[in-house]
């Protein structure tokens, strides 16, 4: 029979109290039961812990030992847990999110700071990556659950729409068409191109909105980073559109920033999950607070909105992101404050 912890608990007790009588009023139980234990445990161990007589309990040397790893097992157990408690709870663990860089430096800032001040021992952890590398790392098990635009449809994932935000021309400050309200995707066309490179999904976009205006030229640059394409853009190499969440990653060169129309081109970020898994405790509540900035129309840079929710029948659609024609009664539109343009930067009155 092997040693048990109600034994060790019960031995502790003794060993403590120096008393049968003591430890099982402490404990709750009948003192026969107790003495039970006890010799159970020094039948196993095949030593004497306890040197007893009709008023005192002394132990010996084997007894002084075996206290201190009892208690030892016992205040580790009991430790435990309450550590496995709180994570059932959702109240300690790890989130980990995987995501692109702009979601990861620009939106999820601030549900972590007000999640962590309610969760301390909680700890998110996020991997940021392109498209793919996201989504594989959450068919992987890497992450709990992503933050991306989606392309190829996968009946592994289920998505559900989180944030849109709008392609705006990034440009020169001293070019032409930084002198328009509006750009159309025609202008940028006939400007030198710079893009981002093709793994991103923010090259897919563009793509596809030259290709619906049958606009069909080769990028002037292409560049890895969102801070290196602005880099290019303002030191006057080309013209380049990117979405709205991207922009504070620019960095503070001298560019701006203008809505593109003809189509308007949104693109639409999910949140992936894998397709009939459940999800810790800890992941739920880090999804509710998410959602919970959802529902009170939290703030967002300008040019970004939450998306509406879909169904739950329709969680299982892939939701890419794609250019369309403008419409204006469902296109967001880039809410710009009256001294500021598209990009943030403050204009001069």
């Amino acid at each position: 029979m092997e040693t048990t912890l109600r034994q060790l608990a019960a031995y502790a007790a003794v060993a403590r109290a120096t008393s049968f009588t003591s430890a099982a009023a402490q404990l709750h139980v009948s003192q026969s039961s107790l003495s039970r234990a006890v010799a159970d445990l020094e039948r196993q161990l095949g030593t004497q812990l306890l040197e007893r007589d009709t008023r005192n309990v002394q132990l010996t040397a084997a007894g002084v030992e075996a206290l201190r790893i009892a208690e030892q097992i016992v205040t580790a157990h009991r430790a435990g847990m309450k550590e496995l408690s709180r994570f059932l709870l959702g109240e300690s663990g790890t989130v980990a999110v995987a995501t692109l860089p702009s979601v990861a430096a620009v939106l999820l800032p601030q549900v972590i700071s007000g999640f962590r001040k309610q969760r301390p021992q909680v700890t998110v952890r996020l991997l940021d990556g392109l498209e793919r590398s996201v989504l594989d790392r959450v068919l992987s098990g890497d992450a709990d659950f992503a933050i991306t635009t989606v392309g190829e449809p996968s009946p592994q994932l289920e998505h559900r729409p989180l944030v849109r935000d709008r392609f705006v021309a990034v440009l020169p400050e001293a070019h032409p068409l930084a002198e328009s309200g509006e750009v159309t995707w025609e202008e940028l066309a006939r400007e030198p191109f710079l893009a981002v490179g093709r793994d991103s999904s923010v090259r897919r976009l563009t793509d596809a909105a030259f290709a619906q205006i049958e606009a069909h030229t080769a990028p002037a640059a292409e560049a890895g980073s969102v801070a290196t394409l602005g880099g290019l853009v303002a030191a006057g190499l080309g013209v380049s559109a990117l979405p709205a969440l991207v922009l504070p990653l620019m960095g503070a060169g001298p560019v701006v920033c203008r809505p593109l129309a003809g189509p308007v081109v949104d693109r639409r970020l999910d949140i992936a999950l894998r397709a009939r898994r459940s999800l810790p405790a800890v992941t739920e509540r880090f999804l509710e607070a998410l959602e919970e900035f959802r529902r009170e129309d939290r703030a967002l840079p300008d040019g970004v909105s939450w998306a509406q929710p879909s169904p739950p029948s329709a969680h299982l659609s892939p939701a890419s992101a794609q250019a369309s024609p403008a419409r204006p009664s469902r296109a967001p539109v880039a809410r710009t404050s009256p001294d500021r343009d598209s990009c943030g930067n403050r204009i001069d009155s």
